[in-house]
């Protein structure tokens, strides 16, 4: 006969020891002892009293021991799944430009969501290190750019998200199991958590492949666990159970806590029930007259547990099952059929005598809160492992929970390494204005991480061994954004009128001018302005295009022409001063009408001699550029033109644009004067010129 193992399931109201042996494919159950807590020494699965806990333990391990002439060295044990808590979580990472989502990057995602639910729940602010074993998770939705997509490996976007269930076991549940233990003198031989091992025989392999929900309806809490495509895909619990429904029944009757659970108990099996209350009056009531006045706290556990159920499953499963003392009060699994919307016969009590390949040497356990201590014995023969991986990270041991496949990023997760840190890491930004807008100079490509199992390059995913060891080599950052005003700018040089001028000029930086050798600094304000078109230089340089002819590289060009590195550009005025005897000449006389002068012509009428002709003699007082200038016995009337005459001004070598003006508005050569006028001429200057 094959060794018989010891295993004990240590529960919130009692603790079961079960002594058994597996016989070929069959469980065979040797003996057991229930033993009540005396004292309330446990809250919903958690020993809050380890003395108290260690003596029932202990009588339990003594009375099995005495009874089978057996010494125990080592025990299977469970932490409650009341323990569990779970977080939903959501994370968004940017993806590079046209990056494709590799399995690396979405592993990479998931691990940074388990470890912001993580952070949600609690995480040792003096080492980082998680408080909680993630126990499993479960991938809600994967979103594209914010679009909902089944499978992202291979797609490409700009985001990548995960929504995402994650479960935990805190650390000091599995701690305070390991302390009583130790304290009896065993040492832990497997450890799993009572949910997997009620769904172990509950629920065996073969039915996995199905969605199904097993409901432990305990004392203080209702434990959940979900299967599909194989295996347990998430865990829940809520605060609602069969001891809710005991004070109920206890506020209903006046009874004391431990008559009331009495009474519950015997709901299942009798219709009509006799007790005696506080004050002493007995009392006959049918089971239909004692459920009325709890049923609100069973409708609302019921509600509870489909909720959760709807939450993690996002539908109903094909069929629930329910153990544990509280699920066999008659009418609830009516009532929590009714809220998953399931027929009454999909959600069925699953009682120890429902299960296959196991039997009993003396008398045989009955009832549905006997699944889980069967179940912790029977996960720990089939398992076959340890309850804990010994792994090395980074030359640091740590130990997880053997609940699941257990892979890399688990490891990294319990040490607190960040999932960010294990991608590339880009080098600072640098962030700055350019004319008011905003614009930001990606940091240099980081390298990768790598990570390494027994010294061989190893992904998130894999899936981890006792006594692995696992190092992650760290990556290096990409250089910080570096750029220089002629870096970000680029002007190019081109000759206008024999001087080198830059296509980009009145360069400022935070208001002041700088060189394009400035280093530019995040939160710099730039600004300049740019010649792009023969159009944009002239007005740079102040000069109307319509009085000038352009020529680029010797040939014309029009002002739309764009600039380019190193054009030759000239121009040459369209309007040239004329010589003064050009402007007076016979044919600028000829132009002006004969009677604006005074020719006064005397003719014999009587014979033909002609008498001379008397022209009349003119003289003006004028204004020259702010100095007196004085003509005398002109014989004729002055025009604009004969002004250069008698003032010094060279008009031979043009020096700009010759600008005329007679008491203050714009003249032409060949205006007529008048006493007094004043007259301003000038060259006014064109830049570049």
């Amino acid at each position: 006969m094959n060794e018989a193992l010891f295993s004990l399931d240590i529960g919130t109201r009692t603790v079961v020891g079960v002594v058994s042996v597996l016989e070929g494919d069959q469980y065979r159950v040797i003996d057991y002892e229930i033993k009540d807590h005396p004292d309330r020494a446990m809250y919903d699965g958690q020993i809050h009293d380890i003395s108290k806990v260690t003596e029932v333990v202990s009588s339990v391990k003594e009375t099995l021991e005495d009874r089978n002439n057996l010494t125990f060295k080592s025990v299977a044990i469970a932490a409650a799944g009341r323990a569990l808590k779970t977080e939903k979580i959501s994370v968004e990472r940017e993806l590079e430009p046209g990056q494709t989502i590799t399995q690396e990057v979405i592993n990479n995602v998931e691990m940074e969501a388990i470890q912001e639910a993580q952070s949600q729940i609690e995480v040792d602010k003096r080492t980082g290190e998680s408080r909680y074993y993630c126990v499993g998770y479960n991938v809600c939705n994967y979103y594209i750019d914010g679009v909902i997509n089944i499978n992202p490996k291979d797609h490409r976007g700009n985001t990548l998200k995960v929504e995402l269930i994650a479960t935990f076991l805190p650390h000091i549940v599995v701690d305070s199991l390991y302390t009583v233990v130790d304290r009896v003198g065993l040492e832990v031989l497997n450890m799993t958590l009572e949910p997997i091992a009620a769904i172990n025989v509950a629920i065996p392999q073969n039915l996995r492949l199905l969605n199904l929900a097993l409901v432990d309806v305990g004392a203080g809490t209702s434990d959940i666990a979900i299967t599909k495509e194989g295996t347990v895909i998430s865990f829940g619990m809520v605060a609602s159970a069969g001891d809710r429904f005991t004070e109920e029944i206890a506020k209903s009757f006046l009874l004391d806590f431990d008559q009331a659970e009495k009474l519950k108990v015997s709901l299942n099996h009798l219709d009509v029930h006799t007790y005696t209350d506080i004050i002493g009056m007995t009392h006959e009531k049918t089971t239909e007259e004692i459920i009325e006045p709890i049923k609100p706290a069973m409708i609302q556990t019921a509600e509870m547990v489909a909720k959760q159920i709807l939450e993690f499953n996002e539908k109903s499963p094909s069929a629930v099952f329910c153990i544990g003392g509280g699920c066999q009060v008659p009418g609830f699994t009516d009532l929590l059929a009714a809220e998953l919307e399931l027929p009454k016969e999909r959600v069925v009590i699953k009682p120890v005598e429902t299960l296959d390949k196991i039997s009993f040497d003396g008398q045989a356990l009955k009832g549905p809160e006997f699944i889980t201590p069967l179940g912790i014995g029977v996960t720990a023969i089939k398992e076959k492992e340890n309850d804990f991986l010994q792994i090395m990270v980074n030359d640091k041991s740590v130990r997880l929970f053997n609940s699941k496949v257990l892979t890399v990023s688990d490891a990294l997760i319990l040490v607190g390494y960040h999932a960010r840190a294990l991608l590339p890491e880009r080098g600072r930004p640098l962030a700055y204005t350019m004319n008011n807008r905003s614009r930001v100079l990606k940091g240099g490509h980081g390298t990768p991480s790598r990570i390494f199992v027994n010294g061989s390059l190893a992904a998130l995913d894999y899936k981890l061994k006792n006594k692995d060891v696992v190092h992650v080599e760290a990556g290096e950052k990409g250089s910080d954004a570096k750029m220089n005003l002629n870096d970000l700018l680029r002007p190019f040089e081109f000759v206008f009128n024999d001087e080198r001028l830059k296509s980009k000029h009145s360069i400022r930086v935070n208001d002041l001018t700088c060189d394009l050798d400035y280093d530019i600094q995040s939160g710099d304000e730039i600004s300049y302005e740019e010649m792009r078109t023969l159009s944009d230089l002239m007005l740079f340089r102040g000069i109307d295009s319509k009085q000038v002819e352009i020529y680029v590289n010797g040939e014309i060009a029009t002002g739309d022409r764009l600039l380019q590195a190193d054009d030759i550009v000239r121009t040459r005025m369209i309007q040239e001063m004329p010589d003064i005897t050009e402007i007076i000449s016979e044919e600028v006389i000829q132009d002006i009408e004969v009677d604006d002068f005074v020719i006064e012509e005397v003719e014999q009428a009587t014979s033909e001699e002609v008498k001379p002709v008397i022209i009349e003699s003119y003289n003006y007082e004028l204004i020259v550029n702010g100095q007196p200038v004085s003509v005398k016995g002109i014989n004729r009337k002055m025009v604009f033109v004969d002004v250069f005459e008698y003032i010094d001004f060279d008009i031979s070598k043009p020096q700009g644009i010759l600008e005329l003006t007679l008491n203050g508005q714009k003249a032409n050569y060949r205006e007529f004067l008048k006493n007094g006028d004043v007259i301003e001429i000038y060259w006014r200057q064109m830049k570049g010129m």
